[in-house]
């Protein structure tokens, strides 16, 4: 499937007529916890050639594509991944930081990390977990629950347990934040990983309750404690700086 997913890339590029500066896989393959009918969530970050960028008018920052064995792919352009990481954009960091990588210049991702370690803000990437996993603990509350959602409770809810305790930025592999949680909640999630295995993503699962109460709890604890957290170290200057090298990289 790599070698697909290179190729599509490549071709991608010569029909928008950009180069894709890095590329990975997103969504619950990097997560680490796919079920066998998972999606490819490809994202990726790309540039046009200098004289695009020089024009007055607004153009489409955005690339998007589905193919028919489920590679689903969405990429921004370097301006609007700019614009994301001033603002410490969630998802623009879980990408930057993925397992998973199909494409990258290493000149561009020597220059971009700094900036992104930097941009990084614990207060701001806090409540963008904190949201979801509200959201998602509710889908959670009842007997039968798909096991995708329950996942994905787990991912935010313990994604922003490890920005308010060590406020860098969170892994993205799943696995990595389990050491958040005691030896035996591990163990009732590591269970529940080898069966999202062998499951489909519309699969429904009895609800464990005394994981949801975790849950419940978890969730509780990282929204008093995200309102002590603080925000990034983002240099306007600089960025725009890193950028106008990056434009110019050969």
């Amino acid at each position: 499937m790599e070698t697909k997913i290179v190729k599509k890339l490549k071709e991608i590029e010569e029909k928008k007529g950009i180069e894709i500066l890095f590329a990975v896989e997103s969504g619950s393959r990097a997560w680490g916890f796919a079920s066998p009918d998972s999606d490819y969530d490809i994202r990726f970050i790309y540039r046009h050639d200098k004289d695009w960028y020089l024009s007055p008018w607004d153009k489409d920052e955005t690339i998007e594509f589905m193919t028919e064995d489920d590679l689903d792919g969405s990429g921004w352009d370097l301006r609007k991944t700019f614009h994301l990481l001033l603002k410490s954009n969630a998802a623009l960091l879980s990408w930057f930081y993925s397992p998973i990588v199909y494409k990258e210049n290493e000149k561009f991702v020597k220059l971009f990390t700094p900036l992104a370690d930097a941009c990084f803000s614990p207060i701001a990437v806090s409540y963008h977990y904190l949201s979801m996993s509200k959201k998602y603990l509710e889908a959670c509350r009842s007997e039968e629950v798909k096991l995708k959602s329950y996942f994905y409770c787990l991912r935010t809810a313990l994604t922003g347990k490890w920005i308010t305790e060590k406020e860098t930025v969170p892994p993205v592999l799943f696995s990595e934040l389990l050491v958040l949680v005691d030896d035996f909640t591990r163990t009732k999630i590591e269970n529940l990983i080898t069966l999202k295995a062998t499951k489909g993503e519309s699969y429904y699962h009895r609800n464990d309750w005394e994981l949801f109460g975790f849950l419940e709890s978890l969730i509780k604890e990282n929204e008093e404690r995200a309102k002590d957290l603080k925000g990034g170290n983002s240099d306007k200057n600089e960025m725009e700086r890193v950028f106008r090298e990056i434009i110019n990289l050969k």
